[in-house]
C-alpha cells in the first residue's frame, strides 16, 4: 500500500457522507469501540496469514513464499473472520450492515479489485502491508468514477488515484503484528525447527533469537504440541528454563518480569510475549539473584 494517501473528502455534504458514516459507526460499535477495532483487525489478519504461512509446518516464512491459490484464499479467510469479529450475517455480497449489502474486499497489494456486481455498493476495503506491518480499513461506494477505466479479465476494476480520495477511513497506515519469522536468519531458523523435541526447539529459539520479545504464538507453533506453555517452564532439570540456565541464558516473561526486563536494558516485552538474554556481568548476577531468578 502506499505510504502516502489522500485525505479522505467523505465529510459532511460529500455524495457518501450519509450512507458510509452509519455504516463506519456500526462497524465501530460492534467490534466493541475504536480500540478494540484497531486492536482486534489487526490481530485478525496476522492469524489468518500467519495461518496459510505455516512456518513450522512448511519451512515458508514470507507471503511471496506462497502459491497463488494460497494468496487468493487469505482473502476469503479475511471476509469469513471479519464477519465473525463483527457479528455481521452474510448478505447477496458478501455481508449485510444496517440491512444494506457490502463487498469485503482484501488485499495484500496497493489497490482493490471491484467486481461488477458490487457497482454502485458499498465496499468494505482491508488491507495488510507485509513489508511494513501496516493496516487499513475504509469504505467506499464503489461508484464508476471512483473506479480505473480499465479493467482485468474477469471485468474487475481498481480504485482510481481519485478514487482514493472518497475512502472513508476507520484507519490506515495503522501498525499491526509484523511477520516474526520474515527477518529471522535463515540459519537460526533451520537450526530450530530441526530440533527433535519441544523442549529442544524452544531452547534453540531462545537461544539463537536472544533480546528480542517472542509472542505467545510463535512460542505455540514452535513447540508444536498442545500444553506448549509447558515447554518454557522449569521441569525438574529438563524443561527449556533449565537448559537454558545452565547456558546463563535468563527467559522472562513481559508482564511477570517487567521490572527485572527493564533493569537489564531489554526491549519492551509485551505481557504474554517472552524475551530472553545471556547473563554475564555481575552486577546484573546480582540483578537476577534480587528477583529470585535462577542461574545454574
Amino acid at each position: 500500500m502506499k505510504q502516502k494517501l489522500p485525505n479522505s473528502l467523505v465529510l459532511p455534504g460529500h455524495l457518501d457522507f450519509a450512507v458510509l458514516t452509519p455504516l463506519a459507526d456500526e462497524i465501530t460499535a460492534r467490534a466493541g469501540g475504536t480500540l478494540a477495532l484497531e486492536h482486534d483487525v489487526p490481530q485478525m489478519l496476522r492469524q489468518c496469514i500467519d495461518d496459510v504461512i505455516m512456518t513450522p509446518k512448511t519451512g515458508r516464512r514470507a507471503y511471496e513464499d506462497l502459491e497463488k491459490t494460497e494468496k487468493t484464499y487469505i482473502g476469503t479467510r479475511v471476509e469469513i473472520e471479519l464477519r465473525a469479529l463483527l457479528r455481521l450475517r452474510k448478505g447477496r455480497l458478501d455481508t449485510l450492515i444496517l440491512g444494506q449489502d457490502v463487498d469485503i474486499k482484501h488485499t495484500m497489494g496497493g489497490n482493490w479489485m471491484i467486481p461488477t456486481e458490487a457497482l454502485d455498493s458499498v465496499c468494505m476495503l482491508v488491507a495488510a502491508d507485509e513489508v511494513r506491518a501496516r493496516c487499513y480499513l475504509g469504505l467506499i461506494v464503489a461508484r464508476r468514477d471512483y473506479l480505473t477505466a480499465g479493467q482485468n479479465k474477469d471485468a474487475k476494476r481498481s480504485i482510481s488515484a481519485e478514487g482514493f480520495k472518497h475512502i472513508l477511513w476507520l484507519f490506515k497506515d495503522h501498525p499491526y503484528p509484523a511477520n516474526f519469522w520474515r527477518n529471522a536468519d535463515d540459519q537460526a531458523v533451520e537450526q530450530i525447527f530441526a530440533g527433535e523435541t519441544g523442549n529442544e526447539r524452544m531452547a534453540h529459539l531462545f537461544r539463537l533469537i536472544q533480546r528480542q520479545p517472542i509472542p505467545r504464538d510463535v512460542v505455540e507453533a514452535v513447540a508444536q504440541q498442545k500444553d506448549f506453555m509447558r515447554r518454557i517452564r522449569a521441569d525438574g532439570g529438563h524443561g527449556t528454563r533449565d537448559i537454558l540456565a545452565r547456558e546463563r541464558i535468563l527467559l522472562l516473561e513481559g508482564q511477570k518480569d517487567a521490572q527485572l526486563i527493564k533493569a537489564l536494558d531489554l526491549p519492551s516485552c509485551p505481557s504474554g510475549a517472552f524475551i530472553s538474554c545471556r547473563i554475564e556481568s555481575d552486577y546484573h548476577v546480582r540483578l537476577v539473584q534480587q528477583s529470585r531468578h535462577h542461574l545454574d
